[in-house]
């Protein structure tokens, strides 16, 4: 598995997250929250207060195969960091739907790209499918991240 920092080493890869944040479109809301970030799994985070689900990201629960690996990795990307979530205005469950990033990078994009994580094309139209890994695609697919 790759590693936080052999990740943000791999300039290519970097410049096409970039590429992907700036190309996506705006959200509903525009509403824009930055703090500390609490982990609560490899696409839940805890911000300013806030629990916010990372939009169109699919990482594996803390119980599933994979779970710890996508839960250490959030926990390493955002440690030193202040996180900036841009919200949808919707919401799953008990959590603000949006878009996270840290130093400007999305963290759903640097997930997906080290390989602890999917992209989940019902909610990110296939936003992160190119930094899609080999071990990656190895991790479970929710059903709920189905094109319907």
């Amino acid at each position: 598995m790759a590693s936080l920092a052999a990740y943000r080493t791999s300039q290519a890869a970097r410049a096409l997250a970039l590429l992907l944040a700036l190309s996506a479109p705006a959200f509903g809301d525009g509403t824009t929250i930055t703090g500390k970030a609490r982990v609560v799994d490899g696409d839940t985070l805890d911000v300013d207060g806030v629990r916010v689900r990372l939009n169109g990201l699919a990482a594996p629960e803390r119980g599933e195969p994979g779970g710890r690996e996508a839960t250490r990795f959030m926990v390493d990307a955002t440690r030193r960091e202040a996180v900036t979530c841009e919200l949808t205005g919707e919401q799953s469950y008990d959590r603000e739907i949006g878009r996270c990033f840290v130093d400007g990078e999305d963290l759903a994009a640097l997930a997906v790209a080290a390989g602890v994580a999917r992209d989940c094309p019902r909610f990110s139209d296939g936003r992160y499918a190119a930094l899609e890994t080999d071990e990656g695609r190895q991790l479970a697919l929710p059903r709920y991240c189905e094109v319907r």
